[in-house]
């Protein structure tokens, strides 16, 4: 129903005017550009949509969730670094990743994990990053190119960290370094003074926090790695807004990644109850 299927759509290559049912792109040569047809939407949805805005919100959200499912547990008596912390039943329930789940097949705490979060200060912390990086990434990358180093980041995160053996773990601190790491590759990428200079200050950045993490307990260091390294082969593998506009196989990819994610969250709740 979405789809236009004739008249004039924005080739999902180029995104230059085109016939829908042209053969061939009359801009770039893409052959049948009118198949996938959903430039329009899609455009409309990422112009529309604040994703940092939205990234924080589902991180809150999910957080207060977590502390409902055991307010008792979230209320004992604990350090500054454990204030309200939601108990690991409740984010066993809504999708906390770790090799322990991997070994039980559950894929898609992979995913939900991200947007979980252990503690008051953990979440503050976390959302305060994407909230001072999420907006620089989307200027140099386009907002749907930011969804995906954001997803792509926190997976590899988690991805490598249970392939260590972390048994139990959660927090969007993986899409962060995903963040720096593709402000980082955005540096090596665009050269000249302003590369060196984004270059110089992410990087120095990332490194001050992943040596922080190093003199905090139960910081997860392996999916701190693991979501820089994600972030930093997004960010080369993608075009840089100023070398070329968002296409619809951009936005496909940003829209496949929320729908998976959403997925993901129906798997956590289905297992949950049944």
């Amino acid at each position: 129903m979405f789809r236009k299927t004739s008249g004039a759509i924005l080739c999902p290559s180029c995104g230059k005017l085109t016939n829908a049912n042209a053969p061939v792109c009359l801009a770039c040569g893409r052959r049948n550009p009118g198949m996938w047809g959903f430039a329009s939407p899609l455009r409309a949805l990422f112009r529309s949509w604040d994703f940092t805005n939205s990234i924080t919100a589902a991180c809150v959200a999910l957080y207060v969730v977590s502390l409902a499912l055991d307010p008792l547990a979230a209320l004992r008596p604990r350090g500054a670094f454990d204030l309200f912390a939601p108990s690991g039943g409740a984010l066993y329930t809504l999708g906390m990743t770790g090799s322990v789940a991997w070994a039980q097949g559950r894929w898609w705490t992979l995913l939900t994990a991200i947007y979980l979060h252990g503690s008051l200060l953990h979440i503050i912390l976390n959302a305060l990053w994407i909230r001072q990086l999420g907006p620089t990434v989307e200027e140099l990358y386009g907002a749907a190119r930011l969804v995906v180093i954001f997803t792509v980041s926190g997976v590899s995160g988690f991805v490598l960290s249970n392939a260590v053996g972390i048994p139990f773990t959660i927090g969007a601190s993986g899409g962060v370094f995903g963040l720096l790491g593709a402000l980082v590759a955005f540096g090596r990428k665009r050269g000249g003074m302003f590369g060196r200079m984004v270059l110089r200050q992410y990087g120095h950045w990332a490194l001050m926090l992943f040596i922080a993490g190093f003199f905090m307990s139960g910081v997860n260091n392996w999916g701190h790695a693991g979501g820089f390294a994600g972030g930093f082969v997004a960010g080369l593998l993608l075009s840089l807004a100023e070398h070329r506009a968002e296409t619809t196989t951009d936005q496909l990819l940003a829209a496949g990644a929320i729908l998976v994610t959403v997925i993901a969250f129906g798997m956590s709740l289905w297992t949950a109850i049944f």
